[in-house]
Formats: structure tokens, sequence, C-alpha cells
């Protein structure tokens, strides 16, 4: 039987951690798109609620304090179970000892709700009535529809047109909380427009989501736009992953030589991450952290260092990140919480920085690493978590060759049982591999340099 390490209530985390004081090189501003000028906190309030624009913008405080009400609501999963995964080391025959951080415990099945709860929070303490939001696979849009109830909020969810005809019972999950969940591309709002009448087929990105949310939420009166990844007070939320993860492994007698997460705009993999990194900053320690993300969209891998608008239309600020354009269109791959363009400023100048890797999984080795792992672990993982099992078995895979053992954490960043079509697509051979050329990232991302 796999092992599990258990923390109390009173473990849960009074305070965020907040990497960026600790970078030895820290992001580049986020620029008003149309002067081009560094933002401030304060340029942020219209779009967002003031403390999480004051949170994106903090670059000197390490510890940013978790507030009471938001600590009471973790209360109800948290702290997370860490799990020694002893049956996936039988399955893999390997002398590597695998953790795994299950986030997927949660009301909602993800690591989402770390973050919904304060965002929610904060537009409740403002007088914010409505806010509106993107989801890509429906994890995030479920975890803010459940946050928005239990503060008494409206929301409006912009759910990627293919994911919304793929995860059928995420929608209805949204729906059930009170949410109202529009497929976008939609014509509810211009940008939508504009898009359908240019591609009329088009299934929708999390950067055309975005551009919705983000239209609606200007033009109604007392509403403000929460983001489930990406930007700083995000990443900042999620840590909460990480930091109960070390007492756990201090719990287990070990310390991780490998961290992994899997990538989409780098909201679970900066929580499991940060954390860890900030020892490694510090000198102290030299653990290895891996970011894996689809082959379909590579941006950590393959995307170039620009700054570039986080949505499709060029509504948000513009951010310094590794990207592949932001009018990249993934392939329809079923990891829909992984087709983003770009990685957020603060992984992309780590990952500049050598101080973190990336590596991209094809969808058939996620779906064949989520079956290992269901069938030793007894949890259907969901297809973005899958790639953080793929790249934990290619680590222990390689350890071995190596002749060598090493301490491998990855986070479970939510479960798959909402997510069976696509196994079903999977067991009945229907999948495929999805590569990106590099003609396609070269013209996609060849006039990014003139958006300043």
């Amino acid at each position: 039987m796999s092992k599990k390490f258990f923390l109390q209530e009173k473990d849960i985390p009074t305070a965020w951690y907040n990497i960026i004081p600790s970078m030895p090189t820290k992001p580049r501003p986020l620029l008003n798109p149309a002067t081009k000028k560094p933002l401030s906190a304060e340029d942020l309030y219209p779009l967002f609620s003031e403390e999480a624009s004051r949170q994106e913008m903090n670059v000197t405080d390490s510890w940013i304090e978790i507030p009471e009400a938001v600590r009471d609501i973790y209360k109800i999963w948290r702290p997370t179970p860490l799990v020694r995964a002893s049956g996936l080391e039988k399955a893999l025959g390997t002398n590597c000892h695998i953790y795994f951080k299950n986030e997927s415990v949660s009301p909602v099945g993800s690591h989402k709700l770390n973050s919904a709860i304060p965002q929610a929070y904060y537009c409740k303490q403002q007088g914010v009535t409505n806010i509106t939001t993107e989801t890509g696979a429906g994890q995030w849009g479920a975890a803010l529809s459940l946050a928005s109830r239990m503060f008494g909020i409206e929301l409006a969810v912009y759910m990627v047109k293919v994911s919304y005809h793929q995860k059928p019972y995420r929608r209805s999950i949204m729906q059930t909380y009170g949410a109202e969940v529009v497929a976008s591309p939609s014509m509810s709002t211009k940008a939508g427009r504009r898009i359908i009448t240019e591609h009329p087929n088009h299934q929708g990105s999390l950067g055309t989501a975005i551009s919705e949310a983000v239209e609606l939420a200007m033009s109604t009166p007392n509403c403000k736009y929460a983001l489930g990844s990406v930007l700083n007070h995000v990443a900042l939320h999620q840590t909460v992953i990480g930091l109960e993860a070390e007492k756990q492994m201090e719990m287990a007698g070990e310390y991780p030589d490998v961290v992994i997460g899997c990538f989409g705009g780098g909201s679970n993999f900066s929580g499991i991450a940060f954390p860890f990194m900030r020892h490694n900053l510090a000198g102290d320690k030299n653990t290895l952290f891996i970011a894996a993300e689809p082959s379909s969209c590579p941006k950590l891998t393959r995307g170039v260092m620009q700054y570039d608008f986080g949505d499709e239309a060029g509504y948000t600020p513009l951010i310094p990140m590794l990207t592949l354009g932001h009018n990249f269109a993934p392939a329809n791959i079923h990891a829909g919480g992984l087709r983003y363009h770009g990685a957020g400023s603060v992984v992309s100048q780590l990952k500049c920085d050598g101080l973190m890797d990336a590596v991209d999984i094809p969808q058939l080795e996620s779906f064949e690493a989520a079956t290992i792992f269901a069938k030793s672990e007894g949890i259907i993982p969901a297809p973005e978590s899958a790639h953080a099992i793929a790249a934990a078995i290619r680590q222990a895979r390689q350890a071995d060759e190596e002749g060598r053992s090493k301490v491998i954490l990855f986070n479970l960043s939510g479960h798959g049982l909402i997510d069976m079509t696509a196994y079903d697509r999977y067991f009945a051979g229907d999948l495929a591999n999805y590569e990106v050329s590099d003609s396609e990232v070269a013209a996609n991302t060849a006039g990014l340099e003139k958006l300043i």
C-alpha cells in the first residue's frame, strides 16, 4: 500500500510565498498596451480586485498573509495528503522513491480552488457583484463557480469551445454552482464575433476565452475579471501546495531531488515548485525542477522570450514571457488546461536563467502514463496531470539506467473522473500526437517585437 503523510489543520500555511524578491533576475514589468509604459497596481484596478492587483505587483515581500476567512475555507479540504507512490514504483520496477501531492481531493477535484477562494474573497471585500473568467478544461471554471457561490457573487465563464463539447460534465458542474457558461468564441462579445467572422470553425483557445471574459468585465458595472493561471498573484496563492509538501517530505524523512508539475500557464507547477525553489536560490539545495507541457503547445521548450498579450484580441497588459504568439491555435488535445500560448513572466524568467527545466510530452505518452498510474495507485488522473506523471516516469527510468536512485515529487493537480471520454478515445485508438513545426512557431512569433 502506498503510504500517506497527513498534516493537521494548524499546519495550513498562514502566508503565501512570493518568489520574486529572491529571484536573481527580476521579471521585466507588465506594460500598458497603449502607452508601452510599465504598469502600476492602480493601473490594474479596473480589471482585477485591488488586493489581487497589489499582490501582482509586489516585488518586495517574500511572505503575504493569508486572510483568516480564506484559511477557514481552505480547511474544508486542506492540508492535502502527500503520498509515497509505492504502487507506481513497483509497476515501474524502479529504485527511485516517487511521491505525489494529491490536490484532487478538493471539492472540485483540482488545485484551482487554492486561488479561486482568495480571488472571490477579495472581490467580495471590495463590494464586487459580478466576476468574469475563462476556462480551458473546466477545472478553473468549476473552482471559481464554487468560490463565487460561497461569497454570493454572480459569475460568467467563457469556456474554450472544444472543451465545452469534449467535457460536458465540467460545464454541468459550473452550472450546478450557478455560473453562466458560454462556449468561446461566442457572438456575445466584439472579440468573439471578430474571431468567428475570420475563422467560422474556430474551436477556441484560452487566449480567445480570456479576450471575451476581459471585454465583458470591462463593459459591465461593478464587475471584475479573475484569472486561473499565468499571473504572479495566482502562482502566489498556489504555494500552499509546496509549503505543505515541504513539511510532509520532512515527515517522510526525505527531500526531493526532482520536483515536477504539468504546465499550461504555470499555476500548479509554481505551487509545488516555488517553495522548494527558494532553497535552491538561497544556495542550500540543488533540486531539479521540471515543467511538463504538451508537445502540441510547447511554449517553454520552443517559444520565444518576448512581450506578448495574454489574450488573442490584445486586451490584456503586455507580458514578458516565453510565448508561441497570442494568435497561436493549439491542437484539440484533451489536456485542455495546458492549451495556452504563454508561460507568464516569473516562470519564463526562471527558465531563461536556467533555474528550472521543461519537457514536452506527446499526448499518447501522457495517457500511457495515466493508465499505469491508475492501475498502480487507484487514482484516474486528469489528462493535464498525466503530463507530470509521464515526466516522473521518464526521470525514474533515466535514473535506473544510470544506476542511481532519486527522490521524485510531482503534483497531482486533479483527478480525471469527468474526463472519461478522453480515456474512451485513447482505448479506442482514436487519439493522436500533435507536433508544432518550427515554421509555425517562427511565423506566429515573427511580429512580436513590434508590439513594443
